[in-house]
């Protein structure tokens, strides 16, 4: 299994496509794992070296005890793209995996190329609503809070149309180490980068669901606004858009990678 240590703590990833092709990097989101980009996968892995991983706290990956910060998952990706031993990565993360992305699009991105921010915040909910989500976990793990966060992650019509992969999603949510889980809340909870994505120069496609309750058309709006020159596609979806929506997500995505 390809993992690497940081700090003592494994995480988790994994490569397909053309070894000497660029390479595109997807980050997972708050309570999934690298199997949540499976639609993208087979199409990005013929023009790209595709790499993604199991943010700390999830997955395979290891989950020590929190709580966890911005910082830290940065590192932690941080950490694979000098591990790769390339020079620039392109960066494709949603939710935590596109906060995890605004970090290195300010605190490294000489190693990042374009930057793909998908159905992401700056600044996510308010501390009081992370500590209740925190304590519920912490007295009755994540699977009591799963059928909350599909209401969030896909409209009641994805829901009634499509059982089977709702079902898996929700499998990936309750197989969540809620330790992990609550310490990556920690990091989401405590991040604010409102002001300091402005400070991110690189070329970026931000996409927003029109139904996302989670972090909302307006969150997107506010960073595409924020980021020079940043271009923003919204999906008919909600907040996990890339598997409501796979065809026009990897279309965004692709046109955003090749051509610009």
């Amino acid at each position: 299994m390809p993992e690497i240590d940081v700090d003592g703590v494994p995480i988790y990833f994994e490569i397909e496509g053309p070894e000497k092709a660029p390479v595109l990097m997807f980050s997972n989101s708050l309570g999934t794992n690298l199997h949540m980009w499976d639609d993208q996968v087979p199409v990005f892995a013929k023009h790209f070296c595709v790499v993604r991983y199991d943010q700390r706290g999830h997955g395979q990956s290891g989950a020590p005890a929190g709580p966890y910060s911005m910082d830290l998952l940065g590192q932690d990706a941080l950490a694979i793209i000098k591990h790769l031993g390339v020079a620039k990565v392109h960066w494709c993360g949603l939710s935590m995996g596109g906060m995890t992305g605004m970090w290195l699009g300010r605190h490294a991105p000489q190693y990042i190329d374009r930057l793909v921010l998908s159905n992401t915040a700056a600044k996510s909910m308010t501390a009081a609503a992370w500590n209740t989500r925190i304590s519920t976990v912490n007295a009755k793990g994540v699977e009591v809070i799963a059928d909350m966060a599909l209401t969030i992650w896909f409209t009641k019509e994805f829901r009634e149309h499509s059982p089977k992969i709702v079902a898996r999603m929700r499998e990936m949510m309750v197989a969540t180490n809620p330790v992990g889980y609550v310490g990556c809340s920690a990091a989401v909870r405590d991040m604010d980068q409102r002001w300091a994505i402005r400070e991110i120069k690189l070329p970026t496609l931000v996409i927003a669901g029109r139904h996302d309750p989670g972090t909302t058309l307006k969150d997107g709006e506010y960073i595409a606004e924020s980021i020079a020159g940043a271009k923003l596609v919204v999906l008919d979806a909600a907040h996990i858009s890339n598997v409501a929506q796979p065809a026009a997500f990897n279309d965004a995505v692709e046109g955003f990678l090749r051509k610009g």
